[in-house]
């Protein structure tokens, strides 16, 4: 048996542009795990099995697909303990699968390389490839081509996820940015992004294109530095230099909504 924490993330920018011939969007993204994590534990089984979080697919297709690769039977058990709210924005689900496939890997007689394990996770989601990395990433293409970065280091995280907030399907939310145009001006803010990545300005990063929440403004007005919703929502971080700021605005925002405040992992 063994076990794998799997971490959140955060975009801490979101630009997204026209679709793809593949019908997903062209998106330019900065993708950095932080400290609330579920826990992926793993032992061979005779057949594949998975437990702890009934909605699953994301795991169950992973192992799958490993197997095929692998040209294996897929006996695996898996029990994922969940920490991570679903469907917030936070990636949990494709953390998970992550955890899954490293773990799964190393108990194949000739593991898969990290190429290839990245292959079968872009398959399953394209945040899974950025989970089967080190450190932050800059996520461009569909969001599975990732380049590392070097980030500014030291502040605090606080993530809030709002009372009776409810997500859409990541179809419907785009559909919507289609809807309205959302793509238009797409190279002009993916230049920002860059510039603002280039000069290590993570105030300077352009605000997410899919959701906005006016909590985000209320975490600045408590002090964080950059304050948006990560991914398709609903969840809201807040990047904090004094950790203290931090415990303060999780204090003033505690009647709205679940909060917690997190390291950044690197």
């Amino acid at each position: 048996m063994s076990e794998l924490a799997a971490p959140a993330k955060i975009n801490i920018a979101l630009v997204v542009g026209p679709l793809r011939d593949d019908g997903k969007h062209e998106v330019t993204t900065v993708l950095h795990r932080v400290g609330l994590v579920d826990r992926i534990v793993l032992e061979t089984a005779p057949r594949l099995h998975v437990e702890g979080f009934p909605d699953d697919t994301l795991v169950t297709h992973a192992l799958e697909l490993l197997a095929e690769a692998a040209g294996v039977s897929p006996t695996w058990a898996v029990r994922i303990e969940k920490e991570i709210p679903v469907a917030a924005g936070l990636g949990g689900g494709s953390s998970d699968a992550a955890a899954a496939l490293r773990l799964a890997n190393e108990t194949l007689a000739t593991p898969l390389s990290g190429g290839a394990l990245r292959t079968i996770g872009a398959s399953v989601g394209a945040d899974v490839p950025f989970f089967l990395t080190d450190g932050p990433q800059l996520g461009e293409g569909d969001g599975s081509a990732l380049t590392p970065l070097a980030l500014p280091q030291g502040h605090t995280v606080l993530l809030l996820l709002p009372h009776g907030a409810g997500k859409s399907s990541t179809t419907a939310v785009y559909a919507a940015f289609d809807t309205v145009g959302g793509a238009d001006g797409y190279d002009v803010r993916r230049t920002r992004l860059l510039e603002a990545l280039a000069a290590g300005d993570l105030v300077g990063l352009p605000p997410n294109d899919l959701d906005s929440s006016p909590l985000a403004d209320e975490l600045r007005a408590l002090g964080a530095f950059r304050a948006d919703v990560t991914g398709a929502g609903p969840a809201v971080y807040g990047l904090f230099q004094d950790a203290e700021a931090a415990r303060a605005a999780e204090e003033a925002l505690s009647s709205l909504g679940r909060v917690w405040i997190v390291p950044p992992a690197w």
